[in-house]
């Protein structure tokens, strides 16, 4: 088989870098590539994150003593004898003192068999903007973990939002590689603080799950460095202990068993010392993996056993790049003090307390308003006291997306119960359900199938017939506790099997799972009059099983908008909650909510134009109804405190700090994925990212494109004005940015100033009309002022040349602009940058 790094086209160019490459990559402003250009950044390393002095001497001692059969069961994982339900399992050795390693997911809060603090999802803590939230967020992950038994998080993810559709664009940050890489840093030095190896992931390109296994991506050179590498490479300078190779080719390769992506830029380049993981099944190979830089196959040893075993003992790879990997495995363990007792001890219990503080912290804070008129919020007077809650998301908790980052939270509230106890006493809260997930009793003449339940062991079959006077649609909803049974309307199987990955990750979320825990599916069928018969075989298993048969039609649904109406009518102020169930293994096919809810927000609206909508929604959506409604609140996945917090931002309690961290476009067709497949989702196998450096709000601005919601935008219950904007030079080729935010309403707010830097008039390389270079969180009471200094780091002013293979300094007289979006802009100025 060729070398892989034989394999990487001339638009990418990610060869190794040496001699004068290298020279030039490393010499240019790359230093700066972690520093924060918020407020409250912290140190770059912690005290674990370095290794002692003497690691590298025991770690070569183990080695010499290790087996070959030992190295390779560190090199791939195992079948816990008695697992805790974590993702992954690395056997140790027991002889030599080398512990098992636990590996659990963990982008918003431990995944295991146990309940754990289920965290707001990445992107509402991203919606923050606030790094030293991150850190504690990363802090927290880091404490539970250790306390839960784990020793490795498989988080966080830092691939950009590229596609509105993406189904795991809750599960990362941003569309803006310095907010992202900002925060990735942050977070991983809080998950590290605590003991926990923190694994960035998925290296790189994953950004999308539509044949996300086999998809190859083209990047050029200049993009990839600018954009989703710019996370990875803050990861690596924050100590990361580890990173998990992406299921997606780049040029061709797998990423693997890259070693351009694996060795050259991530070791020859950035220095990366820890170990690489694959993504679970996501290697397809032995020797080449191996020698291309992925020490470690993950879940299991297909490639890196018995294969890797047999490539060792004919000569086909020498034992020294086997030890190599165990070398990078090891070292890091030891620089968490898991070889010699050093590492502090596990916290006895998680403090569950602290976790729900946390939660409710950055469910607030990222709370994101993206309309308010006529003073609809925060409810206050008249329209506290009379209120509907609309939505089958008002009385069931939306905590998390699902797949990996799903997690089974300590307790989670209704909304409607969290608004019924802040309204009060004296104050009429009522609920319509507006739409029904779960669907009502099945009028089948012959058996009741609500409620069934079949005996361990036992296969039972029920038969019933439904009579329609005319023709009809019907979604036919199952839900069931363990195997799914089988359905047959007139001999038609309604579930069918689905592909591997939409099994494994079925059950996850609101509508793929039931109050009680059951999971739920859905088929709709145009049926004619007359008699149906209804066919159900069920299977107890080992446990038994538990399953109902339901159905919703144009009736019931109709039915159900009637009630909210009324319910509407009759109240001062409406708030309605919609939702959107992503998960991992799919992507969206719209960016419309699902279901009906667009015709129920039209109806409600127009029965009580005081509504606001509360979006539980894991990424953009399109908002036809807009302008019907009052106001508008991005709540996302809000994690177990989400009720609390959704109640204290809508009552006022607080004021929603959150900014969109991701462009809102006006539909489906006005977006960068919009009309050329080859972007999105990629055609015969094979995806370009011909969009270049402009991601996000930079292809809005390169197009002249309108959208809904501008990156950055979100709206305060109070006004702040800004003024006195100056920037200067700085020594090292960066910026500082000066100017002054005062508060001028009535209440206290909070607001994030952002600066964007223009083009470069020195470089002749493509770039953004604008980029964010820099921003602050800020909260003041009425009346008062700061000045803010931000600085602008030289490596945000920077352009990755092709052509040197290394970063360059975009020098010349440059415009900055401060602004609450990437389109509002309040004040410009300009200042020359200066070669260091």
């Amino acid at each position: 088989m060729p070398d892989p790094s034989e394999n990487v086209s001339r638009r990418t160019t990610l060869r190794l870098l040496t001699g004068a490459a290298a020279a030039a990559a490393t010499t240019a402003p790359a230093a700066t590539a972690a520093v924060s250009t918020a407020a409250a950044t912290t140190p770059p390393a912690t005290a674990r994150a370095a290794a002692p002095p003497s690691t590298g001497g025991h770690v070569d001692a183990l080695i010499a003593r290790l087996t070959l059969d030992e190295k390779l069961a560190l090199l791939h994982g195992a079948q816990e004898p008695r697992g805790t339900g974590q993702a992954g399992w690395v056997p140790g050795v027991p002889r030599l003192g080398i512990p098992p390693l636990r590996l659990a997911d963990g982008p918003a809060g431990v995944r295991v068999r146990a309940r754990a603090t289920a965290l707001p999802a990445p992107v509402m803590l991203a919606s923050a903007f606030d790094p030293a939230l991150a850190r504690a967020y990363g802090r927290t992950i880091g404490h539970e973990g250790r306390a839960l038994g784990q020793d490795v998080l498989l988080s966080p993810m830092v691939n950009l939002i590229r596609t509105p559709y993406a189904g795991r664009n809750f599960e990362t940050f941003s569309e803006d590689p310095l907010l992202t890489s900002d925060l990735v840093a942050e977070e991983i030095r809080g998950i590290q603080d605590e003991g926990l190896i923190a694994t960035v992931k998925h290296f790189a390109l994953n950004n999308q799950e539509k044949d996300r296994t086999s998809v190859d991506v083209r990047i050029g050179e200049q993009a990839l460095h600018e954009t989703e590498l710019r996370g990875f490479e803050a990861a690596v300078a924050a100590g990361t202990g580890a990173v998990m190779g992406a299921y997606n080719k780049v040029d061709g390769v797998h990423a693997c068993e890259n070693r351009a992506l694996l060795t050259g830029v991530l070791r020859d380049t950035w220095g990366f010392d820890g170990w690489v993981m694959s993504d679970w099944d996501a290697t397809h190979s032995t020797v080449p993996s191996l020698t291309a830089g992925l020490d470690m196959e993950m879940p299991a040893g297909r490639w890196y056993g018995d294969a890797l075993r047999r490539a060792v003992r004919d000569g086909t790879l020498p034992e020294a790049a086997v030890d190599r990997s165990v070398r990078r495995l090891l070292t890091v363990m030891g620089r968490f003090g898991l070889l010699d007792g050093t590492a502090p001890a596990r916290p006895a219990a998680r403090d569950r307390e602290a976790g729900a503080r946390l939660a409710y912290r950055v469910a607030v804070a990222g709370a994101t308003l993206l309309r308010n008129e006529h003073a609809t919020l925060p409810l206050t007077g008249p329209a506290a006291r009379s209120l509907a809650v609309i939505g089958p998301t008002g009385t069931v908790p939306f905590t998390s997306g699902g797949g990996s980052a799903h997690v089974v939270p300590d307790r989670a509230d209704s909304p409607l119960d969290a608004l019924t106890a802040r309204a009060g006493d004296g104050a009429r809260v009522t609920h319509a359900l507006g739409e029904d997930l779960y669907g009502k009793p099945l009028p089948l003449h012959g058996t009741a199938l609500d409620g069934q339940r079949v005996p361990a062991g036992k296969t039972s079959t029920y038969e019933g017939t439904l009579t329609l006077d005319a023709p009809d649609e019907w979604t036919f909803v199952v839900h069931y506790g363990g195997e799914r049974p089988q359905v047959l309307v007139d001999g038609t199987e309604l579930f069918a099997r689905q592909d591997r990955e939409a099994e494994l990750f079925a059950g996850f979320g609101l509508v793929s799972t039931a109050p009680d825990g059951l999971k739920v599916r859905r088929r709709t069928l145009a049926l004619p009059a007359g008699r149906h018969t209804v066919r159900v075989t069920a299977t107890g298993g080992a446990h038994g099983q538990l399953f109902r048969l339901r159905h919703i039609t144009p009736a019931t649904r109709a039915a159900d908008v009637a009630e909210a109406v009324r319910a509407a009518r009759a109240a001062h102020s409406v708030v309605l909650f919609a939702y959107e169930d992503a998960a991992e293994g799919r992507d969206r096919a719209t960016l419309a909510l699902p279901g009906h809810q667009e015709a129920l927000i039209h109806a409600v609206t127009a029965a009580n134009p005081r509504t606001t909508v509360v979006l539980n929604t894991s990424s953009a959506v399109t908002m036809p109804w807009l302008e019907r409604t009052g106001a508008v609140l991005q709540m996302y996945y809000p994690g177990q405190e989400g009720a609390a917090a959704t109640a204290a931002v809508l009552f006022g309690d607080t004021d929603p700090g959150g900014r969109l961290t991701q462009t809102f476009p006006v539909s489906d067709t006005r977006h960068p994925m919009a009309g050329d497949p080859r972007r999105y989702p990629g055609t015969g196998g094979v995806q370009e990212y011909s969009e270049g450096v402009h991601t996000g709000y930079r292809w809005y601005d390169a197009q002249g494109v309108e959208p809904l919601f501008p990156f950055g935008h979100g709206l305060s219950y109070t006004t702040f004005t800004f003024s006195g904007l100056t920037v200067t030079p700085a020594p090292d080729g960066g910026l500082t940015a000066r100017f002054t935010v005062r508060n001028t309403g009535r209440r206290t707010g909070v607001t994030v100033p952002q600066l964007y830097a223009g083009p470069s008039p020195a470089l002749t390389l493509d770039q953004p009309a604008w980029a964010l270079a820099g921003y602050r969180r800020v909260t003041l009471a009425p009346g008062r002022a700061r000045r803010v200094t931000v600085p602008i780091a030289a490596r945000t002013l920077s352009s990755w040349d092709p052509a040197r293979h290394g970063w360059v300094l975009g020098t010349g007289t440059r415009t900055v602009r401060l602004g609450t979006s990437a389109r509002e802009v309040r004040l410009t100025a300009r200042a020359r940058v200066l070669s260091p």
